[in-house]
């Protein structure tokens, strides 16, 4: 399908001001991913991964080995490597490595802490998210979140970072939509806010997000502050920043 956006070049990369007034002021509705594009991903679950490791496997050195590299985990660094499918799948897949990794744990006493210890895993916002929100909202912008998180820990993220109030829609892989790359929580969006998928912008860090932009019409916008780079990007995207603080400029607010 042809982009609506004039999609950066590999020499224009990361560029915030690579798109025509006339191809951004259709956008009324912005849906962004969470985990790598309103918080940076490493700096959340960078921390979070280790401890669990450390906990789930009681500090075995064998299993603590095994486990980190079924999730591509990089001990030493604290950091996914950017082939991690832990990065943009769901909590099942953390659940279902687990599961094949540590013997003898029950399925839902994991779950639960998993839930559990995720919804108060520390946030690294990947930029100053309140002051950009608050000018998101004051433009007259809907805006939402889609993310393939549990909704339980997203909700709990996006209140103890003060912003959830500014979301008329956060769905999680579990909130009845399905998961990205399937564009059923960004469609969800759209008939929420009444709003046209052409006329929306979906910002995400990883193929998924963009992924799920595309198949639903919107407009996609990638971002930096997640493993992915930006020539594994570029192919989805119809423009590339460094992090969402580029918005303003990118909509000329």
């Amino acid at each position: 399908m042809n982009s609506p956006l004039d999609a950066t070049t590999s020499d224009q990369r990361p560029n915030a001001d690579a798109l025509p007034h006339h191809r951004t002021a259709k956008i009324r509705g912005i849906v962004f991913d969470k985990d790598g594009t309103l918080f940076s991903y490493d700096g959340t679950w960078g921390p979070w991964t280790g401890s669990f490791i450390e906990y789930i496997t009681d500090g075995d050195p064998e299993l603590s080995r095994e486990l980190a590299a079924r999730l591509e985990y990089d001990r030493e660094t604290g950091t996914f490597l950017p082939t991690s499918p832990a990065i943009a799948e769901t909590m099942d897949f953390m659940i279902d490595t687990v599961m094949g990794t540590v013997p003898g744990l029950d399925r839902g006493e994991l779950w639960d802490y998993v839930i559990e210890s995720t919804s108060h895993a520390p946030q690294a916002p990947s930029v100053p998210l309140l002051p950009l929100l608050e000018r998101l909202t004051a433009a007259g912008y809907a805006m939402g979140v889609a993310t393939n998180d549990a909704i339980e820990p997203a909700n709990v993220h996006l209140k103890n970072a003060g912003i959830f109030e500014h979301f008329a829609f956060v769905a999680g892989y579990d909130s009845g939509y399905g998961s990205k790359p399937e564009p059923g929580m960004l469609t969800a969006f759209c008939e929420l806010a009444d709003i046209a998928p052409e006329e929306c912008l979906m910002i995400g860090d990883s193929l998924h997000d963009l992924t799920a932009g595309r198949s639903a019409g919107m407009i996609t916008m990638g971002v930096l502050t997640g493993p992915a780079s930006a020539d594994e990007l570029a192919p989805l995207a119809d423009v590339i920043a460094p992090d969402i603080g580029h918005l303003p400029r990118i909509l000329r607010l």
